[in-house]
């Protein structure tokens, strides 16, 4: 055990101790529990092998596991055929705003999603007064005030509102840089890197759990590899981790896997790769040679590991379908250039043209056809929701590269789009994988109110119940045991995160309750508003927020801090 993880343990161990002296002391006939889970099928997330047990539930930690048969509780639940095993962790979160909109984070607590992880390149703080007004008038999104600075400040005004799950984040690499170069392309000068150290420095020490990066957008692209390993050194002072979406999923995927390799072994930092993915048909075969590339750091000692969602297609803007240069500036400043005709022509070539400078996701979807394009602002835009590229180009009657172009402007936003990029065969082989943890890569949702306006990719609401019911159930990709693992104790272990991700006495009252048998995603690219089921109950730092398949209303959830907060781990 590294000496990291000894001050947990001890504290585990002596609340262990506390617990079973509550249990004890408790008068005759008096309940010794807050709850009993009786007779369920308990897989603990060590990834060993389940055993039939009874778990108790004490204020909010796990009690007890095992035969607790003369034990009493204040509330029982009878749980026989049922896998009992902690609250899974979900690596790439965009409840960012969702949970803003609706804490109850239906869409995740309905699969089993008991912490919520974020901060892919962009994240909630730290800010300038520019970025607060930025961010406060998303026009046709959700409205809000921004009524903090730092990214640790969101977490804590989060749960001060009420969400039903556990929050954790990254520093966005993006964020730093605009908050302190703004969105031009160029290296910063030492004085500002070294602003940009200290407010990751700042955020670490209360308990952010390291960088995240996205590579493939602008302006997170014009920062260089010495830039990230600078910042990285930070990460590492506090135990952190670096966590990118790689500057090539596709063309230059094992280039890409390099610079993460490169950027953990001079920082020291660990790191993970966001949803890994060979995108596009002509870049299929590179799995294998990435797969192999990760083991290979791995065997030399590098603490290297990736997660992955359980679709073809991958969702984000059509700025993914433009260069870099257009988008420097800003939004403002594309848009702007979007109406230049020069500008035009040349984006028609480059756009249509393949090429290993910048990632291209519309020749990686292969066609028009393989573009969807699900959200819009503009109201008069929104009758194109759920519509390929191709339909609305010929809708408009202009080719697809200027229906992206028009669309950009006319919506004055990137245009939400599901882009198809990978084959079934590789998304079972990266499953597969036992450094591989899981993510939605989305909002949390439910299918009411404001979040009917969108028409999200339906990993939004079916990616955990499709993993454990598509593939681990049907397909029998990995065994049951080994998919809690991974979607616990693995990732709680790899962000440092203390006291979470096993269901052992003295860690805290995370727990997933579900039906191995019928656990399923029903949500499509046609219908994505659709609750998965298969999950009866869900606690949150001890208390029930899904009862019997339904949201009980309650919000307990915390501020789950990274290594660097030391003591103030776990806390509120």
């Amino acid at each position: 055990m590294s000496s990291a993880g000894r001050p947990a343990r001890r504290r585990a161990l002596a609340l262990v101790a506390a617990l079973a002296a509550a249990c004890t002391s408790a008068p005759p006939g008096e309940p010794a529990f807050d709850w009993i889970l009786r007779g369920g099928t308990v897989y603990d997330g060590s990834g060993g092998p389940p055993r039939v047990a009874d778990v108790a539930l004490l204020g909010e930690r796990v009690a007890a596991v095992g035969n607790l048969m003369g034990a009493r509780a204040a509330r029982e639940l009878d749980v026989r055929g049922l896998a009992v095993a902690p609250g899974f962790i979900n690596m790439l979160s965009w409840a960012t705003e969702s949970l803003i909109v609706d804490g109850d984070s239906q869409s995740d607590i309905r699969q089993g999603v008991t912490l919520e992880v974020m901060g892919e390149g962009w994240s909630m703080g730290p800010l300038t007064d520019a970025m607060k007004e930025e961010l406060g008038k998303t026009e046709g999104g959700p409205q809000y005030s921004v009524e903090w600075t730092g990214l640790m400040e969101y977490l804590e005004w989060l749960v001060q509102r009420g969400v039903s799950c556990n929050v954790a984040s990254f520093v966005g690499a993006t964020t730093l840089r605009i908050h302190e170069i703004g969105y031009a392309d160029r290296c910063p000068t030492p004085a500002e890197l070294e602003r940009m150290r200290a407010l990751l420095r700042r955020e670490m020490e209360r308990g952010a759990l390291g960088l995240g990066s996205s590579l493939i957008y602008a302006p997170a692209c014009y920062a260089d590899t010495a830039e990230l390993v600078a910042l990285c050194e930070v990460v590492a002072e506090f135990g952190g981790m670096y966590i990118t979406h790689m500057r090539s999923e596709g063309e230059r995927l094992l280039e890409a896997i390099d610079e993460v390799v490169t950027i953990a072994r001079e920082s020291g930092v660990a790191a993970e790769i966001y949803h890994l993915k060979a995108a596009g048909r002509d870049n299929w075969d590179k799995l294998e040679p990435a797969i192999a590339r990760i083991e290979a750091a791995r065997a030399a000692g590098l603490a290297i590991t990736a997660d992955v969602y359980a679709y073809e297609a991958g969702a984000t803007g059509l700025n993914a379908a433009m260069p870099p240069w257009v988008q420097e500036g800003g939004f403002r400043a594309w848009s702007d250039r979007l109406r230049d005709p020069g500008v035009r022509e040349r984006l028609r070539a480059e756009i249509t043209t393949p090429s290993a400078e910048w990632e291209n996701l519309y020749l990686a979807a292969g066609s028009p056809e393989g573009i969807l394009l699900v959200g819009f602002k503009n109201p008069e835009l929104q009758k194109y929701t759920g519509r390929s590229l191709a339909e609305v180009a010929a809708d408009l009657g202009t080719s697809p590269v200027d229906a992206m172009m028009d669309l950009v402007i006319e919506d004055d936003s990137r245009v939400e789009a599901i882009y198809f990029l990978m084959s079934e065969d590789n998304v079972r082989r990266k499953i597969a994988q036992p450094w591989v943890a899981f993510c939605s890569d989305a909002a949390s949702l439910a299918p009411e109110g404001l979040f009917l306006r969108s028409h999200p990719h339906p990993r939004a609401y079916g990616n955990f119940a499709r993993l454990l019911g598509r593939y681990v159930r049907d397909e029998g990709v990995m065994p049951l045991e080994e998919a809690v693992r991974r979607l616990t104790s693995f990732p709680a272990d790899n962000l440092g995160i203390a006291e979470r991700g096993r269901l052992v006495p003295g860690f805290f009252a995370d727990v997933a309750v579900f039906d191995p048998r019928e656990i399923r995603d029903h949500a499509t690219f046609e219908e994505p508003h659709r609750f998965a089921t298969g999950v009866q109950h869900v606690f949150v730092n001890g208390e029930i927020v899904l009862r019997d398949g339904e949201h009980t209303g309650r919000r307990p959830g915390r501020v789950v801090r990274g290594p660097g907060a030391g003591a103030r781990r776990g806390a509120r």
